[in-house]
């Protein structure tokens, strides 16, 4: 099956069309062995939307070779930096221009609003191609003094090759952007596999590949379950490279298949259960606003949620009030409707672990402050739930929800609160709010995590970099530092003067 399918959406009476073959070599093919497809459902209709070509092991390996030979041929150390960000920019102009309708093929697949989506994924993701379209061009190593009268020395940094690129559902045109933008940036070719659960703005984002001008072969896209097409790119032995967004279990699969086969080089972007500490100085009223879009924003589908909150005794009481009314104000409905603020959960398999949890807080003595009621309607939607009288031992506190379930503790000092914080396996955020200007240096230091937010919480910048310390992962996204991932450093070393005698003689 390559075809295309016509996808209603009936809030605005009319399609989207939307190819649902492998892209591979500019092109969407069927399988080469496969007659398997994956169903892409509405999560806020629970509906079956479109069947696309799931992709084999088979498929993988034809995307590889495709990916190497543009490497070798088209794209690599063969097509100027000029010529890169030419590329990319006139690829970041495309989605600008078909915003609106990727927006609204996003909320179809995966349920957030149409402006977040527009406004925020989306925009982001033209920054980001433009950002890295203004590097294309300035990839330098150094010259280095060994010896001026007869050495020197000298660095390239050059395009690690070809590369497996492994994108989730929470935010399928934005992590796709981050993935790609850095690897075409330097000259790597890439097979990308989205997440199966959304893999339609991945498909729809590859027609504007080829309408930009991009060489055969230097994005392909198979969609493909993680256990096939995902297991098969962390394992093939003809790709350089491998960077992954997900789940920390899965992530320690990709490392491991990675090193068997041929030591590949790996960046993993993985979970997290991030902290806010609020200390007595906060803005309580701004404090609660970003602890908010901390839990709330994506539904809490977002690997740096603030999904754990930690309150100085002195304001506690007042805090809670103030984070409960915030909270309320946020609509969870259909992401097409203009007073949406958060849009249903992306599957059934995630309702049900969300709400696994909340039974498991109020059965393990958790108060309920907020939600933490069902819904009997149509769609994977939950409300927020704020959870208060929490110990550090709950599964609610340890362990990584992944939906808008906050925990609320509270701390004596400073050092407690640090202590707090820090007690998890993991270290990809972590948020302080105070008016101390030596307290938030302080913490900031002191918090184990890659990004740190002082009184604000979850934005990025495309020109910082982002990534996880202990089990949240390795190496990092976006800024300069996202090039090195997908860049190896030769060093030269050129004689100019001196002469061997040989035999050595000592």
């Amino acid at each position: 099956m390559s075809s295309t399918v016509k996808i209603p959406v009936p809030t605005l009476n009319k399609e989207i069309s939307v190819s649902t073959g492998l892209f591979i070599n500019n092109e969407f093919v069927p399988s080469v062995d496969s007659a398997e497809v994956i169903q892409c459902f509405n999560p806020a209709t629970e509906q079956v939307i479109a069947n696309v070509v799931a992709g084999s092991s088979k498929d993988i390996d034809v995307a590889v070779a495709a990916a190497r030979l543009a490497f070798r041929t088209t794209w690599g150390k063969n097509v100027t930096g000029w010529e890169r960000s030419r590329l990319m920019n006139k690829l970041a102009d495309l989605i600008e221009r078909d915003k609106q309708e990727l927006a609204e093929l996003e909320t179809l697949n995966n349920g957030k609003p149409v402006a977040v989506a527009r406004d925020f994924d989306i925009g982001d993701s033209i920054q980001c191609l433009r950002y890295y379209a203004g590097w294309a061009d300035k990839i330098t190593g150094q010259t280095i003094e060994v010896d001026n009268k007869s050495k020197m020395a000298f660095t390239r940094h050059e395009p690690i090759g070809v590369c497996g690129q492994i994108i989730p559902w929470n935010y399928p045109i934005n992590m796709w952007a981050w993935k790609v933008a850095p690897a075409l940036a330097v000259g790597c070719t890439i097979v990308m596999k989205p997440s199966e659960i959304t893999p339609l703005t991945a498909l729809k984002l590859s027609e504007l590949v080829v309408e930009a001008g991009f060489p055969p072969g230097v994005i392909n896209t198979v969609p493909s379950l993680g256990s096939v097409g995902g297991a098969a790119l962390a394992a093939h032995t003809d790709v350089d490279k491998i960077a992954f967004t997900g789940s920390t279990i899965t992530g320690r699969k990709i490392m491991e298949a990675a090193a068997k086969s041929n030591l590949k080089k790996v960046s993993l972007e993985l979970g997290g259960k991030s902290p806010q500490l609020i200390f007595e100085s906060a803005d309580l009223q701004q404090a609660a606003a970003w602890a908010a879009l901390g839990i709330c924003y994506n539904t809490g589908q977002d690997c740096t949620a603030g999904s754990r909150v930690y309150v100085q005794d002195s304001v506690y009481d007042k805090f809670i009030d103030v984070l409960v009314s915030t909270v309320k104000e946020i609509v969870i409905g259909d992401g097409f409707d203009n007073k949406t603020g958060g849009g249903p959960l992306i599957s059934k398999a995630q309702f049900d672990r969300v709400w696994g949890y909340i039974d498991a807080g109020k059965a393990e003595g958790a108060k309920v402050v907020l939600g933490g009621e069902r819904r009997n309607t149509k769609g994977y939607f939950v409300d927020p739930t704020i959870f208060t009288d929490v110990d550090s031992n709950m599964k609610i506190v340890k362990e990584e929800i992944f939906g808008p379930v906050l925990s609320i503790g509270r701390f004596k000092t400073e050092e407690e609160a640090v202590a707090l914080a820090n007690n998890t396996t993991y270290g990809l955020g972590a948020g302080l709010h105070s008016t101390d200007a030596s307290q938030c240096m302080r913490v900031s230091g002191l918090l184990e995590a890659g990004t740190v937010w002082v009184n604000q919480y979850n934005i990025l910048s495309n020109n910082v970099p982002f990534g996880g310390k202990k089990q949240s992962g390795i190496g990092r996204e976006l800024g300069s530092y996202a090039l090195e991932e997908y860049t190896s450093v030769k060093a030269v070393h050129w004689n100019i003067g001196e002469k061997l005698q040989w035999p050595l003689s000592f």
